[in-house]
């Protein structure tokens, strides 16, 4: 069985499609713009399976999930650009909240 993939290996894979292109990564405005595009997207379809706005009937279905995959793609994207690496980014915010946030929410009793 396949081991599953990391942030790591996420990051690598998003570099190793991006530098076939000379254009390469665009530029962190650019990138950000992207970001705001796709949330754009994920919004209208989150707003149709759960909100009060239908699809139009000549509108295309597509999934939640692949519009969170466009998001994450573009989130690697922007953090290769930028020489970020997710993995340490994500346990910096998990410390955060264990430790800043650890007694803002009411926990479920065990």
């Amino acid at each position: 069985m396949e081991r599953p993939k990391t942030m790591k290996d996420m990051q690598t894979d998003v570099d190793k499609y991006i530098s076939q292109f000379k254009e390469g990564y665009f530029s962190p405005l650019a990138m950000l713009a992207r970001m705001t595009e796709e949330l754009g997207e994920l919004s209208r379809e989150v707003n149709h399976h759960y909100g009060e706005k239908p699809k139009k009937s000549t509108e295309e279905e597509k999934a939640i999930e692949d519009e969170l995959g466009d998001m994450l793609f573009v989130l690697i994207c922007f953090a290769n650009s930028l020489n970020i690496d997710l993995e340490e980014a994500h346990d910096r915010v998990m410390e955060k909240f264990s430790t800043r946030d650890k007694d803002r929410w009411t926990r479920i009793e065990e």
